[in-house]
């Protein structure tokens, strides 16, 4: 009998060491990998102008269905933010790692080598380390449309190959209906029920494209970025995309009595407030935008399919991102270039081989923040102090601690907006408070409706949030 009992204590030893073998195994991808192992592939899904009005951040009318199923394959970050709500700087922080006030790059015409000329970018790191490091439309700044077709303001170093598609979008910009003909096209509310099939547009191109190159490079590690214009204006997608949203449907945002008087002028982008348009003429703008999304998220689809099919999904690292929020008609605000939430927030979804599926972080984050959670998931070594913080922790586990705020600005004229975004407070400031300061309770009056900055029962919380943001 004893020798029989020691048989069983022996065989659930065993049992535990396999089951302790399986379980390491089982969360081995989320950790840095040595050199001798396989490398991840990186697919870097960018978007341009594209804020959380998708059906996985809860939208109830517009219809993502890719996207949504990207946020279930991986984890969704609620309270993720941008640090510069405009293409160029937006961008040019995102792919070095490190804030707008380090690159120095406020408006979209400044290079980022003009200033950072020795700066590694996220993709040259990649390339640096032996990748095939490949970009597919827009990435580092482009004007949209002037330079669609073009390299427009790359950083050529970064890669190892570049294609810039061009579709029917450029061609019949003639057809495009400006709501606003007194505004360029990128800069205005434009729209045009395109003619034709998805893959004739520049965005179906873009994907047709990256999907090339996926079966051209499978067996080879790739970091390979693909760059996504819609939903910036024009917002141009052909007519079934269109068909998703009838007029009736789409609500405007509120507007209730005096919303406006407790916000400083310098919080102000959009004057006078929605361009004056009319309402029909706004709802045209939003459907637009709408159907952009959706035809956006068709050649998202189309590009993650090609993926499973080639059997790269288990090695390959999703991301995907905005550059920044967008307004549409909140406060009688369009585009971008304000600090309101709406500007400010961001879609963000990483996917990692063998990490969780389908959970969804509420902590702030930011877009700087990408750069070092790439290189410690792929165990790449970083030679430059970066802004942000790996995200790794938040990978293994959403709801792990974490202190850090979002940080957001914004250049008004000769003076700077600052804002700063806890889980439950958005507070700014417009040339340090003296052109106003604005704090909102996120938790409770998420339109931000009620400017809090000058009651006095909330002085503790300026003071305190006025402190961080100066850290900074």
């Amino acid at each position: 009998m004893k020798k029989r009992c020691e048989c069983i204590d022996y065989y659930l030893v065993w049992v535990i060491m396999i089951a302790i073998f399986v379980l390491h195994i089982g969360t081995e991808p989320l950790y840095a990998q040595s050199a001798a192992k396989k490398k991840y592939n990186v697919l870097f899904i960018a978007v341009d102008d594209l804020n959380t009005d998708i059906g996985c951040y809860g939208h109830p009318l517009v219809k993502t269905p890719n996207i949504d199923a990207l946020a279930k394959r991986g984890i969704r970050f609620s309270r993720a933010y941008c640090q510069f709500p405009l293409c160029n700087p937006s961008r040019s922080s995102l792919l070095t790692g490190l804030n707008p006030d380090v690159t120095r790059v406020f408006n979209n015409t400044t290079f980022i080598r003009e200033n950072i000329p020795d700066v590694v970018t996220i993709p040259q790191l990649f390339k640096n380390n032996g990748y095939y490091s490949a970009r597919v439309g827009k990435v580092f700044h482009y004007g949209v449309p002037g330079d669609i077709g073009t390299n427009g303001m790359d950083d050529s170093i970064s890669w190892v190959q570049r294609i810039n598609p061009k579709g029917r979008d450029k061609a019949e910009e003639n057809k495009i209906t400006n709501l606003i003909p007194g505004r360029a096209l990128g800069s205005t509310l434009a729209y045009l029920t395109a003619e034709g099939n998805d893959e004739e547009q520049t965005d179906g191109k873009v994907a047709t494209e990256a999907i090339k190159l996926m079966q051209q490079n499978k067996n080879e590690p790739f970091f390979l970025t693909v760059g996504f214009f819609r939903p910036h204006s024009p917002y141009v997608a052909p007519e079934k995309y269109f068909d998703k949203y009838p007029l009736d449907k789409i609500v405007l945002p509120q507007e209730p009595a005096n919303d406006l008087e407790d916000i400083p002028e310098a919080a102000f982008f959009t004057k006078p407030a929605n361009w004056g348009l009319s309402a029909t003429k706004r709802k045209e703008a939003i459907r637009a935008y709408f159907a952009s999304i959706s035809f956006m998220d068709a050649q998202v689809g189309r590009v993650l399919d090609a993926l499973d099919k080639l059997k790269l999904g288990d090695k390959t690292i999703i991301v995907f991102w905005s550059d920044h929020g967008y307004n549409l008609g909140e406060h009688g605000q369009w585009m971008k270039q304000s600090l309101f939430e709406k500007a400010a927030r961001v879609p963000l979804l990483i996917s990692v081989p063998g990490g969780l599926k389908g959970k969804v972080s509420g902590r702030t984050v930011e877009l700087v923040d990408l750069y070092p959670t790439l290189a410690e998931l792929c165990n790449l070594p970083v030679t430059q102090k970066l802004s942000g913080k790996s995200l790794k922790p938040l990978l293994l586990n959403p709801d792990a601690k974490w202190d850090r705020p979002a940080y957001t600005q914004l250049v008004r004229g000769k003076f700077s907006g600052r804002s700063i975004r806890t889980e439950r407070w958005r507070y700014t400031e417009w040339d340090g408070g003296k052109a106003g300061m604005e704090l909102y309770d996120e938790v409770n009056d998420p339109g931000e409706i009620n400017n809090l900055a000058k009651k006095p029962m909330f002085a503790a919380t300026v003071k305190e949030l006025s402190e961080l943001l100066a850290k900074r």
